[in-house]
């Protein structure tokens, strides 16, 4: 069952001018309920104009949007109540923090939604835990972080209203490895343990391969594929033909076939060809001891 869904949405930039831009053209694509879903593309692709109608921030030019069996459009006086269902992280979201504290600025969502100081306590909790942000950091101001920690309070700001929706543009974007895996690993943390919907707007095939249960792959304001990660990574050589390419492992892997090591095909992550060499390494050896 689909949490949210784009029905054959437009979406066109500076329409009748000089500069018009069809950024989004005829797209239908759900998001399924519960798992976490991946949107990439190359720069230019369409890929933040689409996930921008998931919460009204953006109106299609065609086409509806689905929030369950709702149309977000159809009645405009509902559209704060859609965007407290459906949160969005934007990209570079940490330079959107304002508040003295960090504890502050996570509430500021749950406060808007005018829940009791004691619920909201809670939540500013629960969404520090799942985004990494530690106890001790709360009572700072947000200004005295880092980069990567400015990140993960705006991130839990987002989390604290408990969205049913919760969509993210390119939310490891400059962070070191240490910092792309703490982040996306909380935000997986998140998905698995409280059931909501995610989806994740990213460039990195690496990030998508390991955290992503299904992918969908946007070039020139089109859906091309979607599926599972072995579904998507299987069609090497159409992602390449996109620009996209496929993680850096599953090339290796493939080179490796061509020296006539015979690994699996749904090779895309680390541990996958890890697991393929232990495998042909224990055959080979019960073979000889045959």
């Amino acid at each position: 069952m689909d949490a949210i869904r784009l029905e054959n949405v437009t979406y066109t930039y500076s329409a009748g001018t000089p500069f018009e831009k069809r950024a989004v053209d005829g797209v239908t694509l759900g998001f399924e309920k519960g798992l976490l879903t991946g949107i990439m593309g190359h720069t230019g692709s369409g890929k933040s104009t689409l996930v921008n109608m998931l919460n009204g921030l953006l109106k299609p030019d065609s086409g509806t949007v689905f929030l369950g069996e709702e149309d977000i459009w159809a009645d405009k006086k509902k559209l704060r109540s859609v965007r407290f269902r459906v949160g969005l992280v934007m990209q570079y979201p940490e330079y959107q923090l304002f508040e003295e504290t960090v504890r502050a600025d996570i509430a500021f969502g749950p406060g808007n939604m005018g829940l009791p100081k004691e619920e909201i306590a809670e939540r500013v909790a629960e969404a520090a835990r799942f985004a990494g942000v530690g106890e001790e950091l709360l009572d700072k101001s947000p200004f005295e972080l880092s980069g990567g920690q400015k990140r993960r309070v705006a991130v839990a700001g987002v989390m604290a209203m408990r969205p049913e929706v919760l969509v993210l543009d390119e939310p490891a974007a400059g962070l070191d490895p240490a910092g792309r895996e703490s982040i996306l690993s909380g935000i997986r943390e998140y998905c698995r343990i409280t059931g909501a919907t995610v989806i994740i707007v990213s460039h990195s095939m690496e990030d998508m391969a390991v955290y992503c249960d299904r992918i969908a792959v946007i070039a020139r304001g089109k859906l091309h594929m979607y599926g599972t990660r072995e579904e998507i990574f299987a069609e090497r050589q159409t992602l390449v033909g996109l620009g996209l390419g496929v993680p850096m492992i599953t090339d290796i892997a493939h080179e490796l076939r061509a020296l006539g090591i015979t690994l699996g095909d749904d090779i895309y992550t680390v541990e996958g060809v890890e697991n393929s060499i232990r495998n042909l390494l224990a055959e080979r050896t019960n073979a000889r001891k045959g």
